[in-house]
């Protein structure tokens, strides 16, 4: 009878964990699946940044990029294969990197599309270092390229929003 537990609490931490990495189902999505997947971390960094300091919210990215690693690594194991289309944790876990430090709490939330499309266009493109680290073994390789995707966002959109600022001055 103690056995039953110990024997489902494996396959129910699994479960709990493909549920994670697939970024609650939707990296299930037919297409854009990493597009989808993306979309919690807008949300977290929607209800949160405005909340936190430049320094928390820095603590807090680089924590959720890490928890990627692990998460992502059980589900390529799970999938068989190299960065499964349907794993997204990595997108949504290393999104909030791209939107430290940004004025959000300012503007209205649709500005949050700024790190949003930067983010997903690096993810995609995939600028140096990126493709190339991501042929590292296990979660490392599935997150690297979208934590460095999130940098050349969180880059491309602080010089945005310091172009905006500086237009919003002279008018």
């Amino acid at each position: 009878m103690t056995g039953a537990p110990a024997a489902a609490a494996p396959s129910a931490l699994r479960r709990l964990g493909l549920v994670l990495a697939t970024g609650f189902g939707l990296g299930l999505a037919p297409v854009a699946s990493g597009t989808f997947g993306t979309l919690p971390g807008v949300l977290l960094v929607a209800l949160l940044w405005p909340r936190l300091a430049v320094p928390a919210q820095a603590l807090l990215a680089a924590a959720l990029a890490l928890a990627a690693v692990p998460l992502c690594g059980a589900a390529e194991r799970h999938y068989g294969r190299k960065d499964d289309g349907r794993i997204v944790a990595d997108e949504y876990l290393a999104f909030p990197l791209a939107a430290i430090g940004l004025p959000l709490a300012d503007l209205h939330p649709a500005w949050l599309l700024v790190p949003f499309l930067a983010f997903r266009f690096f993810d995609i493109v995939k600028p140096p270092p990126a493709r190339g680290l991501q042929r590292l073994r296990g979660g490392t390789g599935v997150v690297i390229d979208d934590v460095i995707a999130a940098l050349y966002a969180l880059a491309a959109s602080h010089a945005f929003f310091l172009a905006l600022a500086a237009v919003r001055a002279r008018g």
